[in-house]
């Protein structure tokens, strides 16, 4: 089920291991797709455990001594998630249509689409025979949004028992595959953070990707991209293993949460541009491969009627940003990710946490080199997760005691690869430093770079721990983006849906830069940023990157500089003055 196929035109996307780790269970009987991370089975399990003892059943353990333990905790617990669901939606469907009823929810909650429109005409209908007729269609018509889910294609460490190395079907994203293809969802798997060879080849050992007899697909396949020569790579190595991609999901580079891939300075409008313009291209090209590797495997082929769908997430603020998406660039859906930090009601940020959102500014919420992995990542900067780290740096004891290891890749001073974050590397790293040749400038970068490494795999499940009581003194990292800076006070459902739709606004500051604007600011800072890494001979780019990103940056503002000025309605002024300032700073911008 895509995204959009409810009637609702947005999606929450996944958000760290355990923001949106139950969010279906919230926001699915009232049409909103959403995407749970598939990193952290220990917490699946963990969640598994709660929501279990929490509606009365029995609760069975998976231990990590049974066989196949990560696959089966994560079918076990989207089993569960999609069976509270259905639940759900069967009492949804019998409640009355009146005041505070689920059922009067969900038509309330949605844009204006015909179901909507058809439950206006019956709250006007004044024969009641004519009324109940109209009640029976509009319960015919509810459909839950789409469980979800997302594993980040970088994170597939190979497991191991004892010191004997598994088979490559036990590693990570490849049993957290199994896991999702064996369940009974019907849904999305979002792959995210560039193409894994071994995981989409492994993709074909499931038959629920593949149309039925049909032309039908149980379990469909959405990349998250930053741009179109990565959508059109990895949709055609999939198509050449009869694999269809349902989904492209567009992510800004940097202007949204969590980890961050900045690419070469590609800007989301000239992106988007890119979709719209080749979109007809890229299906019939990937059609035409697809077909000739089912045909050629003896599988049922993609009939006419087979869709993709452009969606986009990042930054998105306004319903006029959202609409400007919808209808100049043509997406198919958006992703509010960040708002809903804010609405307890939806995802999990445990009490204090979410106090320190709503308070937090730009300061607060920085683009750090948090992540153990080397790739930019959104951090606050007073989480318990950063003032943990702090505190053990002041005792002289940096790095976390890795208790699950799921970002582990590191293999210079040991055979089995170990987290950047650990005690057990940085007090290696630490020791080795002054016999590396670093000048004194040199030396002080590398040393904050080492200390900066957080224990993200589990901390980002903090909040849910604390906010459920599974592990009430859990240190919490929380990743938003930095548009929670403008949506700092807290939120119902119904409040963040409408202001989404332009029925309400939440924003506190209406004069924020709009959305292109604030990625252009993030992408010219962190260009900044790596160019004085570069001038003290500390960076990993070459001098061709930099200077490449800088002619994309340019060229992404000339491109909105061209832009019709009826798209920005009242703002085009001050979008074009915003413009011409950056790109001043970009000229300005030189190696040494």
């Amino acid at each position: 089920m895509t995204s959009t196929s409810n009637g609702h035109s947005f999606y929450i996307p996944v958000m760290g291991t355990g923001f949106t780790i139950d969010t279906p269970l919230m926001v699915a009987r009232y049409g909103i797709s959403s995407v749970i991370s598939l990193v952290d089975d220990v917490l699946i399990e963990q969640m598994r455990k709660f929501h279990t003892e929490r509606i009365g059943e029995l609760y069975e353990a998976v231990t990590d001594k049974d066989e196949d333990s990560r696959a089966h905790r994560i079918t076990l617990y989207l089993n569960l998630v999609n069976r509270l669901v259905q639940r759900q939606m069967q009492d949804l469907k019998a409640s009355p249509f009146s005041l505070d009823s689920d059922i009067v929810r969900y038509y309330e909650l949605l844009p204006d689409v015909a179901p909507k429109r058809l439950y206006k005409e019956m709250l006007l209908e004044d024969d009641q025979v004519k009324k109940l007729g109209m009640q029976d269609r509009l319960r015919s018509l509810v459909m839950p949004g789409s469980i979800n889910v997302n594993i980040m294609t970088k994170l597939d460490k190979d497991n191991y028992k004892g010191r004997q190395k598994l088979a490559p079907e036990y590693a990570d994203a490849l049993s957290a595959l199994r896991g999702y293809a064996l369940s009974d969802l019907h849904s999305s798997i979002i792959f995210s953070a560039g193409m894994n060879p071994r995981l989409f080849t492994y993709i074909t050992q499931f038959g629920d990707f593949f149309p039925n007899k049909n032309g039908e697909l149980k379990k469909k396949v959405v990349l998250k991209v930053s741009d179109f020569r990565s959508a059109e790579i990895q949709g055609k190595f999939l198509a050449k293993r009869g694999v269809w991609v349902s989904e492209y999901r567009i992510e800004s580079g940097l202007n949204c949460g969590g980890h961050s891939f900045p690419t070469v300075g590609f800007l989301l409008g000239p992106v988007l541009e890119e979709f719209k313009q080749r979109k007809t291209e890229l299906i019939e090209k990937l059609f035409t491969i697809c077909n000739k590797a089912l045909d050629a495997e003896g599988r049922i082929v993609m009939g006419d009627h087979h869709t993709v769908e452009i969606t986009v997430q990042g930054g998105i603020g306004t319903f006029d940003e959202d609409e400007l998406l919808r209808e100049y660039y043509n997406v198919d859906g958006t992703g509010w990710g960040t708002p809903f930090l804010l609405v307890p009601e939806v995802t999990n940020v445990d009490t204090v946490h979410l106090n320190k959102l709503i308070e937090s500014t730009e300061q607060e919420v920085y683009l750090s080199n948090s992540s153990p992995l080397g790739i930019p990542f959104w951090n606050l900067r007073n989480s318990g997760s950063e003032l943990e780290r702090q505190r053990r740096i002041h005792d002289g004891r940096s790095g976390s005691p890795c208790p699950k290891g799921l970002l582990v890749s590191n293999t210079e001073f040991t055979k089995v690869p170990i987290c950047r974050a650990s005690r057990a590397y940085q007090s290696r790293k630490l020791k080795r430093l002054t016999e590396e040749g670093y000048t004194q400038e040199q030396l002080s970068v590398v040393h904050a770079e080492i200390l900066s490494k957080s224990c993200i795999c589990h901390d980002l499940g903090g909040t849910v721990k604390v906010q459920n009581g599974i592990e009430p003194d859990a240190f919490s990292a929380l990743c938003p983006g930095p548009n929670i800076a403008n949506f700092s006070r807290i939120a119902t459902l119904e409040e963040m849906v409408n202001h989404i739709y332009g029925r309400f606004n939440r924003l506190i500051h209406p004069d924020r830069p709009h959305m292109f604007i604030q990625e252009l600011i993030v992408y010219i800072d962190y260009l900044r940023e790596e160019i004085e890494k570069f001038s003290i001979g500390l960076s990993a780019r070459k001098q061709k990157y930099l200077n490449d990103f800088k002619q994309n940056l340019c060229d992404g503002i000339e491109y909105y500089q061209r832009l019709p000025e009826t798209i920005m309605k009242d703002k085009w002024k001050h979008f074009l003055i915003d413009l011409k300032t950056l790109y001043d700073d970009v000229e300005g911008l030189t190696l040494a």
